[in-house]
């Protein structure tokens, strides 16, 4: 598989250019699954797919190069996000979770009847390759083809999925005693036994830098050695852009997170409010750097972290504050892909909040993926969505352009086709 990281024009003009497409003629998906019908099978083969590269594509024009007024095709994600329903746009930007324990007969008829986009298998899968393998192809058959699996495989003690057909990963301390090139090639090697297993994205690589003056003290990342290498955000993005390349390269679709750093804060967002405000990152700080390095290695996803950063934002945790997700990712960064939440549905950072505003909040910052480790909180979310677009024209062009960046990427990935 190549990947091609373009420009996307919807970002900018996402609004005018599906309600162009919309105007067009395009009719509106069926009821039923995603809707997105040119969808393939299933993910493409580990033995299929050819060492990712990163380019920057030129938009195509209406008009011709001599004209003053030039206007850009629209991405094969906006085509195939005007062919949807308004639910079918709101459930592609739904990821659930699915404990070893849950039933995944269930899920795959949830994801069938609210056209989710996605799914994500949490709680620690011991079972092996083999079985996880199984259940993707159960949810995959759901979803027409179209489903984002997803998997937190970090390594050490952030592993979702072990047993027969997945390495015992090290964790990200460890990875980084060896060379980048080493760290690009085994990271490679852990992505294709990922897709061997139905798993085409994958929660992966920390971007974080812990202070060495924090260490340990850090719970969600110096506790568990997450980060690659302890105050130095210079290595922290050599190995993240590794770890991006790598996984790139099998297919897997990687995901720099807590963006813009959950290294300064004592808390963690799981299971507390306390401590989970940085006072220090700012807009210019130097530990943004390996989120730069993932984006420039590629990456198509970044995590929002769920705490607060008041010299970005005073009023907002990090995923509801437009100030961080659009003015300072997708602005000041020019990130251009997919915008996914960390877990709304039982992280304490965000139990104040009414579930559905966890999604629109959310999106109304410039947000794409909203992902609850609690499915069944997905009909409350949807039908806040429905509610605040009938409400707001500006956040139903928020949600469209979200939905076609989710389809542009669900393209590079080959689940669906604009052909």
């Amino acid at each position: 598989m190549t990947w091609t990281r373009r420009t996307r024009p919807f970002r900018a003009v996402g609004a005018t250019v599906l309600a162009l497409v919309l105007a067009a003629g395009c009719t509106s998906g069926s009821g039923g699954g995603s809707g997105t019908t040119t969808a393939s099978s299933a993910p493409s083969s580990p033995g299929s797919t050819t060492p990712g590269t990163t380019t920057t594509g030129t938009p195509s024009r209406t008009s011709p190069p001599s004209s003053s007024t030039t206007t850009a095709a629209p991405s094969c994600g906006t085509r195939l996000a005007a062919k949807l329903t308004p639910a079918q746009r709101a459930g592609q930007l739904l990821m659930v979770g699915l404990q070893p324990t849950g039933s995944s007969r269930a899920l795959a008829a949830q994801v069938r009847r609210q056209g989710l986009g996605g799914v994500i298998y949490l709680g620690g899968w011991t079972s092996g390759s083999a079985s996880v393998r199984v259940v993707s192809e159960r949810l995959q058959a759901a979803a027409g083809g179209d489903l984002l699996v997803a998997a937190d495989q970090e390594g050490g003690q952030v592993q979702q999925l072990r047993g027969p057909g997945f390495t015992r990963m090290p964790s990200a301390r460890t990875q980084a005693t060896t060379s980048a090139a080493t760290e690009q090639r085994n990271v490679t090697t852990w992505s294709r036994e990922l897709l061997r297993a139905g798993v085409n994205l994958n929660l992966a690589p920390v971007a974080d830098t812990v202070p060495t003056s924090l260490g340990a003290a850090n719970q969600p990342i110096g506790r568990y050695r997450r980060d690659f290498a302890p105050g130095s955000p210079t290595t922290n993005a050599t190995y993240a852009a590794a770890f991006v390349r790598g996984s790139l390269a099998a297919g897997v679709a990687p995901t720099a997170k807590h963006f813009p750093g959950l290294g300064r804060v004592t808390g963690n967002t799981d299971v507390t409010t306390v401590g989970t405000t940085d006072s220090t990152t700012d807009r210019n700080d130097p530990y943004l750097a390996p989120f730069r390095a993932s984006i420039a290695a590629g990456a198509p996803l970044v995590m929002i972290s769920s705490a607060r950063y008041p010299r970005i934002d005073p009023d907002n945790r990090a995923m509801f504050s437009r100030a961080v997700v659009t003015g300072l990712l997708r602005g000041e960064l020019g990130f251009d892909g997919v915008v996914i939440t960390d877990d709304v549905g039982a992280a304490q950072a965000v139990a104040a909040i009414p579930v559905g505003q966890r999604a629109t909040r959310f999106i109304a910052a410039g947000g794409d993926i909203v992902l609850t480790a609690e499915a069944g909180q997905a009909s409350t979310m949807l039908a806040a969505i429905a509610a605040k677009r009938r409400a707001s024209p500006a956040f139903a062009a928020q949600v469209d352009a979200a939905a076609a960046r989710v389809l542009d990427l669900k393209a590079d990935l080959k689940l669906v086709s604009c052909d």
